[in-house]
């Protein structure tokens, strides 16, 4: 892992070399799935996936499967995650208001949850059942519709087992075996088999994020997100194996990961160093995280404290630790974080799995503007006017002078009318 002074840490920006010929691909697969339909899904599916789908979606009879397939402690687990995440995300509801005035006039705001939203969740050799709760619940909470689901099937054409026990627990709906730049396609226009949404969320590949890209205006999605990202701001009193062990829990996500630590103490940043290439050597993926750790890794040395963090909220990360003796001293000064963890008992994966905050954060430095995904991800808002005639008429000559400004004078005719009716009436 590289040291580095403050002045060369900058955001990083990982960006695919790849982007313009995946585009074009991206961009043909949509094009056919649009005007294919199934038979689209079908073929890319054996051709990307090597698996031939009989029917895309999942009967009742393979969720039942799913439960005998997996442990009751995972279910037990799954189901402590889910009260949580659901708990916290309660928290979030809105409400629709108004106001009456005086005059009459009544303002407000109606909250609608979208009718119908598309997960997308990473699937094949791999099973991700906490990306389906982090997704599912809060569109739960916002009192979504209809929610569908898109993975892509394992080798033998089914989807694993935890996946479709979250998805259940989770309150999915339905879950469709498709996955790719095909599935996000899908969703944004239909097919035969797979309902067109409003909004399309979930975590994806390269060809996942340019599709989701490609087809924002046609709906909406949550971010296009980039690989994952831990920041850890420690001092001299974090304990240098839970500082590597959280810069790990990363780096094993994939070879574009980051993973940085901040700190004013150099003492630190030696054993951190000898921590990291101990663990590294007993992961199961240790290949990816040293990768990772060795191109994408750093470790920052500032002149203190009050300099780690304003480096940390110039990277924005997507998790940012807090490993120092009185984090809450620090908290008011971090402006920039997906997510904020304080303190050597508070590591990252508590947030991935069980805390109740949302896992589904911003990237790339983008928690500059966004937020992480929630409750008012799958909500609309309507704006709300009942103007009284006593109000219209107190306001008249504003609007009139205001839209003949603007050179719009069938708006100050729409009032005109009002009031020159109300002068034959009256």
């Amino acid at each position: 892992m590289k040291v580095v002074r403050p002045e060369q840490l900058s955001i990083c920006r990982r960006v695919d070399e790849g982007s313009v010929r995946r585009e074009k691909t991206v961009r043909e697969i949509l094009s056919a799935v649009r005007t294919e339909g199934d038979a689209a899904l079908r073929r890319y599916t054996k051709e990307l996936d090597g698996v031939d789908l009989k029917s895309l979606e999942v009967e009742e009879s393979g969720f039942e499967e799913a439960y005998r397939q997996v442990s009751q402690p995972f279910v037990q687990s799954l189901r402590k995650a889910v009260k949580r995440i659901r708990r916290y995300h309660e928290g979030q509801k809105r409400r629709s208001w108004m106001e009456t005035e005086k005059d009459g006039t009544v303002l407000g705001q109606l909250i609608r949850p979208l009718a119908r939203v598309g997960i997308y969740v990473p699937g094949g050799r791999a099973a991700y059942p906490s990306s389906v709760l982090m997704n599912a619940i809060p569109a739960s909470v916002a009192g979504v519709g209809e929610v569908v689901m898109v993975t892509p099937p394992r080798p033998d054409g089914s989807v694993h087992a935890s996946t479709l026990v979250a998805a259940r627990e989770a309150g999915v709906n339905r879950v469709l075996k498709v996955g790719g730049a095909q599935a996000v396609a899908a969703l944004a226009w239909g097919t035969e088999s797979v309902p067109a949404v409003d909004k399309i969320v979930g975590p994806g590949n390269i060809y996942v994020a340019l599709a989701k890209r490609w087809v924002y205006g046609q709906v909406d999605i949550d971010m296009v997100a980039g690989p994952s990202e831990i920041v850890v701001v420690a001092d001299g009193s974090a304990d240098p194996a839970y500082v590597a062990a959280d810069l790990l829990s990363q780096a094993e996500h994939d070879p574009m990961a980051s993973a940085v630590l901040i700190t004013p103490s150099q003492p630190l940043a030696e054993s951190v160093t000898r921590e990291l290439k101990q663990q590294c050597d007993h992961l199961e993926r240790k290949e990816i995280a040293a990768q990772s750790i060795r191109e994408q890794g750093a470790i920052c040395l500032t002149d203190d404290l009050a300099q780690a963090v304003e480096v940390a909220n110039r990277l924005a990360p997507e998790h940012l630790e807090l490993m120092v003796e009185d984090p809450w001293r620090w908290v008011g000064r971090v402006r920039n974080a997906g997510a904020l963890f304080l303190g050597p008992w508070s590591p990252e994966p508590v947030g991935d799995y069980i805390a109740g905050p949302n896992h589904v954060l911003p990237t790339n430095g983008t928690a500059r503007f966004f937020s992480p995904l929630g409750v008012e991800d799958f909500i609309k808002k309507t704006s709300l006017i009942s103007y009284s005639r006593e109000a219209l008429t107190r306001d008249a000559e504003d609007v009139i002078n205001l839209a003949e400004a603007e050179g719009l004078t069938a708006h100050a005719a729409s009032i005109r009318a009002r009031l020159v009716k109300e002068e034959k009436d009256g």
